[in-house]
């Protein structure tokens, strides 16, 4: 019987593990405004990039302009900065209307903030 055993060290920045040091952002997506009957697709990306470049973007699932939640019941996803980058950083969402065009919405999360809270409401 032969058994073999291996094991791979993992270099991690100084605070990776310690919830308290990480940075994350809570994106929040809603409206207030009335859609109903618009059949127009939409996809939403989460954005986030620092002065080099984007470091995150994650496409939602298309959906019906009409199917956008209200505030009561908004989508809502927590993610972690990738890599724990601590620099200044831009996020937000992208999205896509099909057959109208791009737009986005953006805000800064400064470099000194552990957590950003992004609520968008969609107009």
């Amino acid at each position: 019987m032969l058994l073999v055993a291996a094991c791979k060290k993992e270099y991690h920045s100084p605070g990776y593990g310690h919830k308290s040091s990480l940075r994350k952002v809570r994106f929040e997506l809603y409206t207030k405004e009335d859609f109903s009957g618009d059949k127009h697709n939409i996809t939403f990306s989460l954005h986030m990039h620092n002065h080099e470049r984007k470091i995150l973007d994650s496409a939602l699932a298309t959906m019906k302009v009409e199917e956008i939640p209200d505030s009561l019941h908004k989508i809502v996803i927590e993610k972690f900065v990738p890599g724990n980058d601590t620099a200044t950083l831009v996020v937000g969402f992208d999205y896509y209307l099909e057959n109208i065009g791009y737009s986005w919405y953006l805000e800064e999360f400064p470099a000194k903030d552990t957590f950003k809270l992004l609520q968008y409401s969609f107009r």
